[in-house]
């Protein structure tokens, strides 16, 4: 893991809002929620870190086909709101997969010339004897994880172990739970060091409260997650959840109503 008192280069990091779901319910969220039937938004996020005179995407969002599947709206494409930024998907060099959901992996022919980096545990998962079961594969795709078969066999996937440096300031780390290959980022900004958690966390609540979120694959490391996520970023302050609206709200818009600048301070929790 990286010391927290390494010098070098800061990051600013981008949140692009792609898709959301305002149907969404509190029990589809929470295992054993007191209220299930309450509304609760989810949004989509995927999310670029740009310094160092470089670009690093992180996640490619979700193919619109896939989010009318599974009664998601489509805002907008993220190779799009990536121009907005100044930073062109067919020329990019560099994409983490935090984990292989088809909410992450909907865009990966927008960047031909990038090597992708992922836990090695998420490509022995989503190829393994756990996509048997319904409950296990119900949130991946096949002709997407194809894909990945593919750009493992032409040299551009790059399976790595539970902590490994992608550049200076930017490191990702296994934590489990939502997936067998969950894994968070960890960017150092000009604020300190930020913890994008990806779906380690789908909302703040569940690292407020100590509950997991209901699409699980090992509940006990999705809770131990919490502390790792802790022990990765400088305050609570510095934790970003991958679906929650209180993002939208707490952070400032940039460019357009559905980018938001993320290595700034919140506004408030």
């Amino acid at each position: 893991m990286p010391e927290a008192a390494e010098k070098g280069a800061t990051w600013r990091i981008y949140g692009i809002r792609h898709a959301t779901n305002k149907e969404r319910r509190r029990g589809q969220n929470f295992i054993l929620e007191a209220d299930p039937a309450a509304p609760q938004v989810l949004d989509f996020y995927s999310w670029v870190l740009i310094g160092d005179g470089r670009a690093i995407v992180v996640d490619t969002g979700m193919d619109p086909q896939k989010a009318a599947k599974h009664g998601h709206t489509h805002l907008l494409s993220p190779v799009q709101a990536l121009a907005t930024l100044g930073v062109d998907a067919a020329t990019a060099d560099t994409v983490i997969l935090t984990h292989a959901h088809y909410d992450h992996l909907g865009y990966l022919d927008a960047f031909p010339h990038a090597r992708f980096h992922m836990q090695a545990e998420e490509m022995a998962y989503v190829t393994g004897p756990w996509m048997e079961k319904p409950w296990f594969r119900r949130a991946y795709e096949p002709d997407e994880i194809s894909r990945l078969v593919h750009l493992l066999h032409g040299g551009r996937l790059s399976l790595h172990g539970r902590d490994e440096h992608i550049a200076q300031g930017v490191s990702v780390h296994w934590v489990g739970g939502h997936c067998a290959g969950q894994e968070v980022v960890r960017v150092r900004t000009g604020r300190g060091w930020v913890v994008l958690a990806s779906d380690a966390l789908h909302y703040y609540e569940e690292y407020e409260r100590g509950i997991p979120f209901a699409v699980a694959f090992n509940l006990s490391d999705m809770i131990a997650a919490h502390d790792r996520i802790r022990a990765l970023a400088d305050s609570d302050d510095h934790v970003l959840p991958a679906h929650d609206p209180r993002i939208a709200e707490i952070y400032p818009v940039e460019n357009t109503q559905n980018i938001f600048r993320l290595d700034v301070s919140p506004t408030r929790r």
